[in-house]
């Protein structure tokens, strides 16, 4: 038995779900995601979703929970969005932003440059004496994690000094250094 599968989820106003043919489109008031899907039916009743499995197959039971979670994701990002803030550790490294281009100084010999998708939306800030943030907002769960992971390639944090970019709240495991 499936616990995430089984609960419902909860249109809020202003989002719309259209089921048609395997493909599943919500509409919400920040854009419009659209999902396919297989092994499983969707069914739209006095606001709610509901995901059900044809059969208690080893597939099914797979895909139950999967869908559920996608298309609440989906709803949740149409109408509030997803954030996810990255923190620049290290002595030099800064980051600026001109439109969707980000400009990121990590220590190597030439800044790097990226140009993040339309559908995502890039701030930075820089306070004296803080480190530098890089804050992504979107309502696609999906490619603002891909642009965060991304982003935190370039320069992983490594587990001595802490050095590099890692995720706002972001627990490192740290090691001791050599000792003499």
């Amino acid at each position: 038995m499936s616990r995430i599968g089984n609960n419902p989820i909860a249109i809020p106003e202003g989002v719309t779900i259209d089921v048609k043919d395997n493909v599943i489109t919500v509409i919400g008031t920040l854009g419009e995601l659209t999902q396919e899907y297989s092994g499983v039916e969707i069914k739209i009743e006095d606001g709610q979703a509901w995901v059900t499995r044809p059969s208690d197959s080893k597939e099914h039971k797979a895909k139950h929970g999967l869908y559920r979670s996608l298309v609440l994701n989906m709803v949740e990002g149409v109408s509030k969005g997803w954030t996810k803030e990255l923190e620049l550790v290290g002595v030099g490294y800064r980051a600026t932003h001109q439109g969707q281009k980000l400009d990121l100084a990590l220590g190597f010999s030439h800044n790097i440059v990226i140009d993040v998708a339309p559908e995502v939306k890039v701030e930075t800030t820089s306070v004296k004496g803080k480190n530098p943030t890089i804050k992504l907002s979107s309502f696609d769960k999906q490619l603002v994690g891909q642009v965060a992971a991304k982003i935190r390639g370039f320069r992983k944090p490594e587990p001595y000094k802490g050095k590099g970019i890692k995720f706002v709240g972001e627990q490192l495991r740290r090691k001791a250094g050599k000792s003499a």
